[in-house]
């Protein structure tokens, strides 16, 4: 069974409104970036360019504009792995041929657009890799000057949503509410979790569309229920309970949410059962070509997801050292 991933749902909803996109490249990328991109001209494009084994850990999104009146775009490209990919400057490298590729066979222009690529990172661990492609290439800082110029090189703009802070009101309330989110949601802390849940429902109780609200508080409510798995049910009806007395329709959203909750409940109960099959599976190969894991290496490897199981497994020939499943547990 395909598990299509509640990272690409909701980043895919949110940031696909153009509102969203602008008010991200206007806060959050530097000056002398932002300043050359015409956001007014900012347009969605349904290209998508991640490959299909990918998906569960990639999502992207291709906004077309202009930069000093050219055609030009800006890539986004959400890594939501529960850590980060090393080579994540390759994928987006090529994704980005993709864009030029799919460009030159759809138009009779001898010139490619310039591409801005924008990496947005949710992950569990600090980003530690280098932005620059060149990072990724063998002794390329010892090579001659002169020959730089001949070896591909660029660099991606990196937001991790760790570094967000909510302090400026004018900002769209959705990008808030995602931000927010994607920075608290699998925080050990079950009040910060608490806190954040309450605050979005209190933004969007706030604002004068509540139609598009309560549309977005579902799409909220489906990834939180399908990525935060330390809420007890009490928890997740007390929410509901508060959404009920707060909003002017509150019984029959709070009616829709429940449907939600049990739906997922019941999807989540398929999920685990594949989650403890791939944790089963992680554990041999680790003793087998490993190590024996400690009883806390178990019971982390028990609590992780889906994804990141799949990742241990696949790279457990590159696995030396105790130490090196434990970068995956992080």
């Amino acid at each position: 069974m395909q598990i299509k991933s509640p990272h690409d749902k909701i980043f895919k909803e949110t940031f696909s409104n153009v509102d969203v996109a602008k008010d991200f490249i206007i806060h959050f990328l530097p000056p002398s970036i932002r300043n050359t991109i015409d956001v007014n001209s900012i347009q969605p494009q349904k290209d998508s360019f991640i490959s299909h084994n990918l998906q569960e850990y990639f999502s992207d999104l291709l906004f077309q504009t202009k930069i000093h009146q050219k055609p030009a775009y800006v890539y986004f490209l959400f890594e939501h792995k529960s850590y980060h990919d090393y080579y994540t400057a390759l994928q987006l490298l090529r994704y980005m041929v993709e864009v030029w590729e799919t460009k030159r066979d759809n138009t009779e222009e001898n010139k490619l657009p310039i591409i801005v690529p924008i990496v947005l990172y949710h992950g569990d661990t600090d980003w530690y890799a280098d932005t620059s492609f060149h990072y990724l290439l063998e002794g390329y800082k010892s090579l001659p000057p002169d020959l730089h110029k001949y070896v591909p090189d660029y660099e991606f703009f990196l937001y991790d949503v760790s570094d967000f802070k909510d302090e400026d009101v004018q900002l769209n309330v959705f990008l808030r509410i995602i931000l927010l989110v994607f920075r608290d949601i699998r925080k050990n802390d079950i009040q910060v979790v608490l806190n954040t849940i309450y605050l979005a429902i209190d933004y969007l109780r706030k604002m004068q569309n509540q139609r598009t609200a309560t549309e977005y508080l579902e799409t909220l409510f489906y990834y939180i229920f399908r990525v935060q798995h330390h809420l007890t049910k009490k928890q997740y009806y007390d929410i509901m309970k508060h959404i009920e007395n707060t909003y002017q329709e509150g019984s029959e959203l709070a009616m829709n949410l429940a449907e939600i909750f049990r739906n997922e409940g019941k999807e989540e109960g398929r999920v685990e059962g594949k989650a403890e099959a791939l944790a089963d599976t992680a554990i041999r190969l680790i003793t087998k070509f490993v190590a024996p894991p400690s009883k806390d290496i178990k019971k982390k490897i028990y609590e992780k997801e889906i994804s990141t199981l799949e990742t241990i497994i696949d790279h457990i020939d590159e696995l030396e050292t105790i130490e090196d499943v434990k970068q995956y547990l992080k």
